[in-house]
């Protein structure tokens, strides 16, 4: 009997549990879209980290596909369903610093397409994550700017690792301007700030880093990462994840005037979080979203095991409320 009555007790426990996460979740206003992830898994195993342009067409996401060690692009007329993955650029061992390459953004200025990524050595005792640049006429075909990357880690605080990079033009001031992700090469730590002219040439910021996690936030304590910051009227937007530990992870916002220093955190923080028993259950990833048709469209990976996949949550309307 009391077996029987543990289990009751365990049962409601868990369903408690499941109304009170999603009802924080549903207090910031984002739903996730089904239960089950749009892109990944099956044959194509494990896709993740992601970026997404609006096209006249729908969208294209540019995706890191892990089996492949690639870069990888697919296409949507709606956001949801999404064609096969078609390699867009390949790891280059012989490089010395990509054995994979992952973690793209993508931006289209002046007729053509311009990608910076991260690329990766997995070689023992050699580890590093540095970033790269290519561009492309027609956002399937690209080419490497260079040989060498356009950034690696070289201040105390970045280690071993700069990844992650979200690029984009301002052009007020006619600069590229850059957020990415330092430190370890499993996952990074902090996010730091540079600036370009011509996408090649990066000047770091001396206040880096720009952005850490808050120690006192529970859900982020450990470490905030993987950010991507969209330029609005009177500030910067910046979607990131924070880090309980290094295992589970959950999506914030945060504003800033300037998108460098003085960053003001959504005080209904976490929008994104795991679903229990769900696709997404131990982790949610790499947010990247797209305001369009009135609504603010968000793609993340989350991941259960070494499994990730992407999936999508939608805002209805685009005030945010923050």
């Amino acid at each position: 009997m009391e077996y029987i009555y543990g289990k009751m007790r365990g049962a409601l426990f868990a369903s408690l549990f499941l109304l009170l996460t999603t009802y924080a979740y549903a207090g910031s206003g984002w739903e996730k879209y089904g239960n089950e992830p749009v892109l990944g898994g099956g044959d194509m195993g494990t896709t993740f980290d992601i970026c997404v342009l609006k096209t006249a067409d729908g969208y294209a996401m540019y995706l890191s596909w892990r089996p492949k060690k690639a870069i990888a692009v697919s296409y949507s007329k709606d956001g949801k369903r999404w064609t096969d993955p078609k390699v867009v650029l390949d790891a280059r061992p012989e490089s010395g610093w990509e054995d994979h390459v992952n973690r793209p953004v993508v931006l289209f200025k002046d007729g053509m397409y311009h990608m910076w990524y991260t690329g990766q050595c997995s070689k023992k005792g050699a580890k590093s994550s540095k970033i790269g640049y290519a561009t492309s006429p027609d956002g399937v075909n690209f080419t490497r700017v260079s040989d060498a990357p356009v950034l690696v880690p070289e201040e105390k605080w970045e280690d071993v690792a700069v990844m992650c990079p979200h690029v984009i033009w301002d052009d007020s001031q006619k600069i590229y301007k850059m957020w990415y992700s330092g430190g370890e090469q499993y996952e990074p730590n902090a996010i730091g700030y540079a600036e370009s002219a011509d996408g090649k040439v990066w000047k770091k910021s001396a206040k880096n880093p720009v952005f850490k996690n808050n120690p006192n936030c529970e859900w982020e304590r450990e470490r905030a990462t993987a950010c991507q910051v969209i330029k609005r009227k009177n500030d910067y937007l910046m979607f990131y994840i924070g880090f309980y530990d290094v295992h589970t992870a959950k999506i914030g916002m945060a504003r800033s005037k300037d998108g460098i220093m003085n960053w003001e955190r959504y005080p209904n923080n976490p929008i994104i979080q795991p679903t229990p028993d769900g696709w997404d259950a131990e982790a949610t990833y790499k947010p990247y979203a797209v305001f369009d048709g009135g609504d603010c469209l968000l793609w993340y990976n989350g991941r259960v095991k070494n499994l990730e996949r992407i999936g999508l949550a939608v805002h209805k309307g685009e005030d945010l409320g923050f």
